[in-house]
């Protein structure tokens, strides 16, 4: 174990863990990305999708070119560890692990720099805003592919439920698409004791959301996987008044395309026909926010023989379940090959959290194992 780089990096992430940015805000995380980075001799290009970074380093004359991703952004949530490097920005915290994501890629960065054993360009991606699924985006608009060219790209997430430094993955969907709707319900409303002097939105919302819950049932093939949640309901009424308007907000997960529209379609419908039943407006919108990440096979290969080279046959689940969660990489990965994996972060004996939880922490070991395996994409890839 290269206990000296392993500590730097701890150091590095104990100070983005104290000071965590959420989308878009991620101005100090750059500027420290970008230090770094320049100091390892790599061509730094910032603001890059408003707040993100693309660091390049290029060795030989081969043209070939591989991608890594990490995803700076943190989380709305008061932070409750008790860590001696806990948060100083109050109300946010690094919940998902993306202080952990950032430093796994210095790690691979200061490793390749150092040995420059490959022909080729690497180039780091540090991408803001994640959690809202708005950064890809961002940095897509922005240009990213066409001023830094890309031929394979590479990221991956820390999952405190697999064992610690397991890195699983699969061919095809490994994360799901999340998609929002918003259903606005305009009725008559009116005094509690007289509902029939309405028309009730609240009742008719009560028979949407109900009604919803049978089109993954009912319409959704059996083989294929989807999720319609109702998260929120808001009304414009008080205890002894019937509202005049009702809104019920929620999202959707599938792994295909195709899904994502037969919900949509299904989803309208019903709405829309429950509330022209009950003589009552209807506003149904739907918005894609993250498409599905879709392992490419051939990327996929690679990616596990990397992992295998550095964390063992044995720690490397090359058929992994795929997850409901959502992740923006996805949106790189409609455009280009590229794989991502899943690192582990659960130690026997250790109490763990969820991410998105105010007691996560990121397991500081896995720092050193992920940054080998970016860095063995790499020398694999370009040879």
């Amino acid at each position: 174990m290269n206990t000296k780089l392993l500590e730097e990096l701890t150091g590095w992430r104990h100070y983005l863990h104290e000071h965590p940015e959420t989308a878009f805000e991620e101005v100090n995380t750059s500027k420290f990305v970008a230090e770094k980075m320049r100091e390892m001799g790599y061509d730094v290009h910032t603001q890059i999708g408003k707040t993100g970074v693309v660091a390049s380093l290029t060795n030989g004359d081969s043209p070939k070119t591989i991608g890594i991703r990490a995803d700076m952004d943190a989380l709305n949530i008061l932070e409750k560890t008790k860590l001696p490097y806990a948060s100083l920005n109050e109300g946010k915290m690094h919940a998902c692990g993306h202080d952990g994501h950032v430093v796994t890629a210095l790690g691979a960065a200061k490793l390749l720099a150092e040995s420059k054993d490959f022909n080729g360009t690497v180039r780091f991606i540090f991408q803001p805003a994640e959690e809202h699924g708005k950064g890809a985006l961002a940095m897509l608009e922005d240009g990213l592919f066409e001023r830094f060219p890309i031929d394979e790209f590479y990221g991956l997430h820390n999952m405190p439920a697999l064992p610690e430094g397991e890195i699983h993955s699969k061919v095809g969907p490994i994360m799901a698409s999340e998609d929002n709707f918003q259903i606005k319900i305009k009725g008559i409303g009116g005094h509690a004791s007289a509902p029939n002097q309405g028309k009730d939105p609240l009742v008719v919302a009560a028979e949407i959301i109900l009604a919803l819950q049978t089109v993954v049932s009912r319409n959704v093939d059996p083989v294929d996987t989807a999720v319609v949640s109702c998260t929120e309901i808001h009304t414009d009424g008080i205890i002894n008044a019937i509202p005049s308007n009702v809104v019920i907000t929620g999202d959707t997960r599938s792994y295909k395309a195709e899904v994502q529209q037969l919900l949509e379609h299904r989803m309208r419908l019903i709405s829309e026909k429950i509330c022209e039943a009950n003589e009552v407006e209807c506003d149904f919108s739907y918005t894609n926010s993250f498409s599905p990440t879709n392992n490419w096979e051939q990327c996929h290969e690679i990616a596990v023989q990397a992992a295998k080279n550095v964390v063992g046959e044995e720690k490397v689940n090359d058929h992994a379940n795929p997850i409901m969660a959502s992740e923006d990489f996805g949106h790189f990965l409609d455009i280009i090959p590229g794989c991502f994996v899943f690192l582990g972060g659960n130690r026997e004996g250790v109490e763990s959290y969820p991410l998105h939880h105010a007691k996560f922490d990121y397991k500081d070991e896995n720092l050193l194992e992920g940054a080998e395996f970016f860095a063995e994409i790499v020398r694999l890839r370009l040879t």
